[in-house]
């Protein structure tokens, strides 16, 4: 009799490994196929994790109990805090990567872990029965049958590389795309589209000449991605900085019609936030030369990432062009550099929990949602695990408010917005990122995690016992007193309103060291640099914090009005035809939600929430809202 798995994962990348790792971490029996076990958590891109708003949603997967923060701090050869001259809210931690390492030890924590099996297969079908799915068919015809399945096929749906003229399938360099899982798709009527992006050549570093290039190097107090890493496990080195210049601008100038974006043989649409070099030259003309990061691909090999040259240019004139930058003059391509086209399928097609909602029991994750990115894959990854255990419970959902976390927003915007481009995520897109830094994921997800059973027993004592310290340190702050006159003695500058001022006081002053307060208060010396910083973000923020907590309670509301998922949009007299429309293909769960879609106006706002109250009565007492099947685009 052949196994029973609860939950199948399609596909190995970070969105695959991080929901196989949290829904067998659950307790549930989880079955992981990849076409390549040795590709597991394989880097196809840059070698490095973080960055701005990215770090933030591996820092959030982190305190939620996923994978992705404690394998980047083990395999990190570079630790960088960016931003770090702005507020904390709108800082990130970024590493290097050593792609070797990071990959090895994925799979050994994934090889490790209990109620996970892994499979070299290629799926080609779905197995569907009364518009949910209910397993999965292999290329050799088998089937494998579950409660649900998560689809995390990566740039693999139908992928097609392209380097200048040439074109042909793949899922990435030496790897085969999914073609008929993709042709099965399409088959279903489902609503998917386009996209693409790329990767710059691969450089041997023995043959660039390092000596005259400028140096960057970690930081010397690591910013790690997981709340229970303490110390780096790998050398610390540094990346070097070089740049394009007008000779590299004019090759590929005349050589522009020979890309592939822009001969015409890809039409589908890149990541704006990471141009090919192609794009860089044409779009800023102006520009005499661009940035290059040459970022080391690991410790024991030779291997270099150029950070800023991703290209789909002809082999040769990638050579030419490269080649015409300081310190590459005589470099060696190891891999040329290529635009890669690939399948999703519109995010608007599924609920906030990742679930499709004409498809139940299937949950999508990473880019075939049409997102870009290690970090947005793996935090979509980790929701997806989550929610699929949720369903095989039946229990509800989780959800991640948008005032919860940057993963909130990350989902929010796929499911109610869509995408026309490979969606990253920034600080920017986060209306409440004053709540939402990065130094306090821990305090806004842990307990949730807690609760759902993604949190194990050591991480939330560790957990508590920060809390427990930041309390005591905040009761200590406020014990330490003085007068302003005596505080002006000491050098500090305060108003003479004789009003006795204490140590909590003086930190909300973010231009003062946290050093001189100490200095000032000796016994303050016992609190932890760590915590006394985290404090300092709190107090200084708390004014904010406030306004923006009544703000959420107001947009709060809103949610608390909830729409029948079969509610008809076409008894809504006075809705344009376009906002109709909108509403049909979202279904949004609730007025928040509904608020939030591209185009809404209050008036339309209003006259939903009125034929919601009016009618959900109706639906809920006689069940009269028609019931679509799968494959027709209004069910979507």
């Amino acid at each position: 009799m052949k196994p029973f798995y609860e939950i199948l994962v399609i596909g190995g990348g970070h969105a695959g490994a991080e929901a196989a790792y949290i829904s067998s971490k659950m307790g549930i029996r989880t079955l992981l196929i990849t076409n390549d076990m040795s590709k597991i958590g394989e880097m196809s891109c840059n070698p490095a994790i973080g960055g701005l708003g990215k770090g933030h949603l591996v820092r959030e997967v982190d305190a939620l109990g996923g994978i992705m923060g404690v394998v980047a701090d083990a395999s990190g050869i570079q630790f960088r805090l960016l931003n770090k001259s702005k507020g904390p809210a709108v800082q990130g931690p970024r590493t290097q990567i050593d792609r070797q390492e990071y990959k090895k030890i994925i799979q050994k924590r994934l090889n490790k872990i209990d109620f996970l099996t892994i499979i070299e297969a290629e799926v080609t079908d779905l197995v569907v029965k009364n518009y949910s799915v209910s397993g999965v068919v292999f290329g050799n015809s088998e089937i494998v049958n579950c409660k649900c399945v998560i689809l995390t096929t990566g740039t693999f749906l139908n992928g097609q590389i392209h380097i200048g003229q040439k074109s042909y399938p793949g899922g990435r360099s030496g790897d085969v795309a999914s073609i008929r899982l993709a042709d099965r798709l399409r088959e279903m009527d489902l609503p998917m589209g386009r996209l693409k992006t790329g990767t710059p050549p691969r450089l041997d570093g023995k043959t660039i000449n390092w000596s005259i290039l400028e140096k960057q190097y970690a930081d010397l107090k690591p910013h790690y991605f997981s709340f229970l890493t303490k110390k780096t496990r790998l050398k610390q080195i540094p990346c070097h900085i070089t740049y394009t210049n007008k000779r590299t601008h004019e090759i590929i100038e005349e050589n522009i019609s020979r890309s592939s974006i822009y001969s015409g043989k890809i039409l589908s649409a890149g990541p704006r936030y990471c141009p090919s070099i192609e794009d860089k030259v044409v779009r800023f003309a102006e520009r005499e030369s661009h940035q290059i990061f040459l970022e080391p691909e690991g410790l024991n090999t030779d291997v270099i990432y150029p950070n800023g040259i991703s290209t789909s240019l002809p082999e040769e004139i990638q050579e030419k062009y490269v080649r015409s930058i300081k310190a590459l003059e005589t470099v060696k391509i190891l891999q040329a550099g290529y635009a890669i086209e690939y399948d999703y399928i519109d995010p608007r097609s599924l609920k906030p929990s990742l679930e499709m909602k004409a498809l139940g029991g299937i949950f999508l994750a990473g880019q075939i949602n049409g997102t870009t990115g290690y970090e947005e894959a793996s935090s979509q990854g980790l929701i997806a695990g989550i929610n699929s255990v949720m369903f095989v419970r039946s229990n509800e959902p989780t959800i991640i408010r948008r005032d919860q976390g940057y993963i909130g927003v990350l989902i929010d915007d796929l499911v109610t917005r869509g995408v026309k481009e490979p969606y990253r995520m920034f600080t920017s897109r986060a209306e409440y990122r004053l709540t939402l830094r990065a130094d306090n994921a821990d305090q806004r997800l842990t307990q949730l995690g807690s609760v759902m059973g993604t949190i194990n027993s050591n991480r939330n004592k560790a957990f508590l016992n920060k809390i427990s310290k930041i309390k005591k340190a905040k009761s200590m702050l406020k014990e330490c007193k003085i007068t302003p006159s005596n505080a002006i003695k000491l050098g500090f500058t305060v108003k003479q309103d004789g009003k006795i001022r204490c140590a909590l006081d003086f930190i909300c002053d973010s231009k003062l060291p946290l050093k001189k307060i100490q200095f000032l208060w000796p016994e303050l010396k016992c609190i932890e640099e760590s915590i006394l910083l985290q404090v300092a973000h709190d107090v200084r923020y708390d004014v904010y914090i406030r306004r923006q907590k009544v703000e959420i309670e107001a947009t709060k509301k809103n949610s608390r009005t909830k729409i029948p998922e079969k509610f008809d949009y076409k008894l809504i007299n006075g809705l344009s035809n376009e906002i109709q429309s909108k509403l049909e293909l979202i279904r949004p769960i609730d007025l928040l939600q509904a608020s939030r879609i591209e185009g809404m106006t209050p008036a339309a706002l209003t006259l939903v929430h009125l034929w919601v109250k009016k009618y959900s009565g109706a639906e809920r007492d006689h069940g009269n809202y028609e019931q679509r099947p799968y494959g027709t685009k209004s069910s979507l």
